[in-house]
């Protein structure tokens, strides 16, 4: 779905291929109550900031949680719908509100079915290993 996928840039024509990278907690790195997204789009590093406070409110409108494999899922379906409707202009990071996380949350999950037909996420090449 969303964890690695192509797009056409709406200024520039330009096709972009976007894959997910990491998720970092935002606290330990820049002190903020959120989860960072990372995708690589064309070579280039791109964050979603996603507010921890969607967290709590997912588990209070519905009593799920939030996982990773469905916080990539948002995340790119926000990236993909900014670089669609011409939001993109090339920054590094876009912060999201809860609001936004919900509905896109909301959509994800419609076009799934079910958190179990979510992509699995697929370490890339360059992550760390055990030694053979």
């Amino acid at each position: 779905m969303y964890e690695d996928f192509q797009v056409t840039d709406t200024w520039s024509g330009e096709s972009l291929h976007c894959r997910w990278t990491a998720n970092v907690v935002a606290i330990a790195t820049r002190h903020a109550d959120a989860v960072d997204v990372r995708f690589d789009v064309n070579g280039r590093s791109v964050w979603m900031a996603m507010p921890c406070t969607a967290w709590v409110e997912q588990k209070k409108r519905t009593g799920k949680v939030i996982t990773d494999a469905l916080a990539v899922q948002i995340a790119g379906r926000y990236l993909k719908q900014a670089i669609e409707t011409g939001y993109d202009n090339g920054r590094e990071m876009y912060t999201m509100t809860v609001d936004e996380v919900l509905g896109h949350l909301d959509a994800v999950l419609h076009e799934a079915g079910h958190t179990s037909k979510l992509p699995a996420l697929i370490p890339t090449e360059d992550d760390a290993q055990p030694l053979p």
